[in-house]
């Protein structure tokens, strides 16, 4: 079993560059689906967050109000720092579980584990490779802008929020560079595919 994690940023096509591993045949794990899983009414990591902000963060029917979490989150580094020590322990213990139970039916599976904050969290020890997708900053600004209808002073926050795409070049083993057309971006994917993953270099 080989095990590609996938990184970026905001408006950097990480999600394309993931839908194009699945459908050469890799089983893609989503960190922010199992985020979402994780934090159901009544997991333990759901009734730690409900200890910690009260009942008032959760929706009538019992779900976390995410849109609410962000706002209380976004801006205050100790509560973001909070937030993810009940999170992230848990997510890495359902991806293990879920990449064995792959494993199991398939030894030599292709596990691409999508995970916006692979660096940042330390998760590269999970994973055999790191693979970036990456676009320079003014492109993402200007992505960014256009897909949430921010503006540029918007797009700027949001950005300064995360780790810069430059700097995760510098922990990256293959960078995709997602700054042309999907199909620049599928020749690229076609490529690591050859050399990574049909050759077993590097993984």
């Amino acid at each position: 079993m080989r095990v590609i994690g996938l990184t970026g940023s905001i408006a950097s096509g990480k999600s394309a560059v993931a839908k194009m591993l699945e459908e050469k045949g890799a089983n893609l794990l989503d960190a922010d689906l199992l985020a979402r899983e994780v934090v159901e009414p009544d997991q333990p990591a759901w009734q730690e967050i409900v200890d910690w902000l009260g009942e008032s963060i959760l929706r009538p029917d019992r779900q976390i109000d995410r849109a609410r979490l962000a706002d209380l989150v976004f801006n205050d580094r100790q509560m973001l720092e909070k937030l993810n020590k009940i999170v992230h322990p848990r997510v890495s213990s359902r991806f293990v579980f879920l990449s064995e139970k792959i494993k199991e039916k398939d030894p030599d599976a292709v596990i691409v584990y999508d995970v916006p904050l692979l660096i940042e969290a330390g998760l590269q020890g999970y994973v055999d490779l790191v693979l970036l997708a990456y676009v320079p900053r003014e492109v993402q600004l200007a992505r960014l802008q256009s897909r949430d209808g921010l503006s540029r002073a918007g797009a700027e926050l949001r950005l300064k929020a995360q780790m810069p795409l430059e700097e995760k070049k510098n922990y990256a083993d293959v960078i995709i560079d997602n700054s042309g057309t999907l199909a620049e971006t599928s020749h690229q994917v076609d490529q690591f595919w050859k050399e990574f993953i049909l050759s077993g270099r590097g993984c």
